[in-house]
């Protein structure tokens, strides 16, 4: 059951949430739900997400985000770069005002909207794309643990273009993705990458038909809830910890989650 604090949070935020959906409670499904916008973000949409990810039901393993309609996401709300805002709310002039420090714990306040779902190892994450995932659609796209494509799906980074960077917690798993190189070109150029190119980059970790995307989401969800939820967990937190540790400490990562999972087990004989 949904607070009315979270409830007022979504609707504002253009966020709806279902689920968790199937009997044992294991997959909720996130929508960005501004198809009249082409799914744009605002901060009031960042406080939605920020929001479910903090009040994930214990019962959840995976999380599934699409955008309704056919697009994904087309980015930041450029109408919060005007004179007027969105619902008066001006995302510049809302960093410009605040001393370096402030304007950065601003900017950290809208990035957890976007950080929980690589960095909870309690659930799987999976982004459903199809259309376009532009700037903060791209970004909260490689938020995710998986991403599953439609053949329609398409990705631009279009920060540079604005004057800006891409500063939503998605230059790593960018650069992580697909090597500095490459993420310099999509960044810098804004050029388009397709979702042929995007499987070959690893960006995507596959792509179907349009009519399949839902198939291939349940499929995927099944086969994880299908696994022990504690190996599932201590899988997703050992492979996390590859990504920033030498060789010598992640073997030692390895072996130390692996002996409490032996004792867990045998505890549970």
């Amino acid at each position: 059951m949904l607070s009315p604090d979270l409830v007022d949070l979504l609707r504002t935020g253009g966020v709806e949430v279902d689920g968790p959906s199937d009997p044992d409670g294991a997959v909720l499904t996130v929508t960005l739900n501004q198809p009249a916008t082409r799914n744009a973000q605002t901060p009031a949409t960042w406080r939605a997400l920020a929001a479910v990810g903090a009040n994930l039901p214990s019962t959840v393993r995976v999380v599934v985000l699409k955008g309704a309609g056919p697009v994904f996401s087309s980015g930041i709300d450029l109408r919060s770069f005007t004179p007027e805002g969105v619902d008066g709310e001006k995302v510049l002039e809302q960093i410009a005002a605040r001393d370096d420090m402030a304007a950065a714990d601003l900017i950290a306040s809208f990035q957890s909207a976007f950080t929980w779902w690589h960095d909870n190892d309690d659930v799987i994450t999976v982004a459903a794309v199809s259309g376009p995932a532009v700037g903060a659609g791209f970004q909260l796209a490689l938020a995710c643990d998986v991403r599953l494509c439609a053949n329609d799906a398409r990705f631009a980074m279009r920060e540079t273009s604005l004057g800006l960077v891409p500063d939503l917690a998605g230059t790593h798993p960018l650069v992580r993705a697909v090597g500095y190189s490459r993420a310099l070109d999509i960044c810098v150029t804004g050029r388009w990458v397709g979702a042929e190119e995007a499987l070959a980059l690893g960006l995507a970790t596959a792509v179907v038909g349009n009519d399949d995307l839902d198939t291939a989401v349940a499929d995927f969800a099944a086969a994880v809830c299908a696994a022990p939820a504690t190996s599932v967990r201590a899988t997703k937190s050992v492979l996390r910890a590859a990504l920033d540790q030498q060789p010598p400490d992640q073997r030692y990562t390895e072996r130390s989650v692996q002996v409490g999972l032996i004792r867990g087990l045998l505890a549970g004989r």
